[in-house]
């Protein structure tokens, strides 16, 4: 992949790699995003008012999230990847059960995509980390934070 001119000070070479592992996690994320709103749109039962709207909130921020990773690309010189055969070919995420609509099942499903995600942004952070772009690193390291939380979330909901 030939780089654009980047204002970044991190050889091409890094920049190649760092932008590789950022289209990654924007596949991830992208398809996650997608997850989350068939699961927004389909709950049903006793945990619907609760979670409807959290699902929403997720979204929300992923969506965000994922402006922020494929900017990051396009700032390294790189380009970012999303149409949806893109992320349908390029995910590391399990297809998610449409016909799903139990309340708590979405919530175990959601858990686990979100734990398939971290793995994946935790390690695109320590790949970039050994490449000094501590910029990427620090984005990576507050979507972790944040997933993290909501996958603990998801997981204290299934507690019984």
């Amino acid at each position: 992949m030939a780089l654009y001119k980047s204002p970044s000070p991190l050889s091409e070479q890094s920049r190649t790699a760092i932008a590789a592992t950022l289209n990654e996690r924007l596949a991830d994320g992208l398809d996650l995003h997608s997850q989350i709103k068939v699961a927004h749109w389909n709950i049903k039962g006793p945990q619907f008012a609760a979670l409807h709207p959290l699902f929403e909130t997720f979204a929300v921020s992923l969506a965000n999230h994922n402006d922020s990773i494929a900017e990051r690309a396009v700032t390294l010189g790189g380009r970012a990847y999303g149409t949806s055969r893109h992320v349908g070919k390029n995910s590391r995420l399990p297809e998610y059960p449409q016909e799903t609509s139990r309340d708590l099942e979405h919530v175990k499903l959601l858990a686990e995509r979100i734990e398939v995600y971290l793995t994946g942004l935790r390690e695109s952070r320590s790949a970039v980390e050994g490449l000094k772009d501590t910029d990427t690193v620090d984005l990576f390291t507050g979507i972790i934070t944040e997933f993290e939380k909501h996958a603990w979330f998801l997981r204290a909901s299934l507690e019984g």
